[in-house]
């Protein structure tokens, strides 16, 4: 399993567009990729619908993960730097 944590430093948190990116990118991406709340909410990233109702806001900490693949820690990466783009 490929995981990631971060700290959410979009100045509007996780607003309509980047959680459409999020979704773009996990429908890309070969296998489910979910995220949790530091409260232990999961929801699969390519509902967009799902997370915009985690109401995420900047300073909220993430963790997302996949199935460990080839290219799992790049599109863990990519959406890091959705929710983080200052890191």
């Amino acid at each position: 399993m490929a995981t990631r944590r971060v700290k959410i430093t979009a100045p509007h948190g996780a607003h309509a567009r980047p959680v459409a990116e999020l979704a773009r990118l996990a429908l890309e991406h070969s296998a489910p990729v979910t995220l949790t709340t530091l409260d232990g909410s999961k929801v699969d990233l390519s509902s967009v619908l799902a997370v915009m109702d985690l109401a995420l806001n900047q300073g909220d900490e993430v963790v997302l993960d996949t199935s460990s693949s080839a290219d799992a820690h790049g599109v863990l990466d990519a959406m890091a730097a959705v929710l983080d783009p200052n890191g």
